[in-house]
């Protein structure tokens, strides 16, 4: 294994990492800020109502985009284990 290899297979599965995690945390971004414009138009600085309706929405996201997370992982994981002799060398 060469130091390319090692730092290319290390900023591909960042970029899994990352790719996977974006719906999550975009919708919690914009469900944080849309209650925190409304937090701050009536001044209710509860923080529960900050928290819970960003941990519904990201559970729900994550329900919806659970077989595309799936198969991004089984893809990454069975090009890995195909290519393993490959990287041995």
């Amino acid at each position: 294994m060469t130091p390319e290899f090692i730092v290319g297979f290390a900023r591909q599965s960042i970029e899994l990492t990352l790719f996977i995690s974006l719906p999550m945390l975009g919708v919690g971004l914009i469900v944080g800020v849309f209650v925190s414009v409304i937090q701050a138009a009536t001044q209710l600085q509860e923080m529960t109502l900050s928290i819970i309706p960003k941990i519904i929405s990201i559970f729900l996201v994550l329900l919806v985009s659970f077989p595309w997370i799936m198969d991004k992982m089984i893809t990454f994981t069975r090009d890995l284990l195909l290519n393993l002799p490959n990287y041995i060398h």
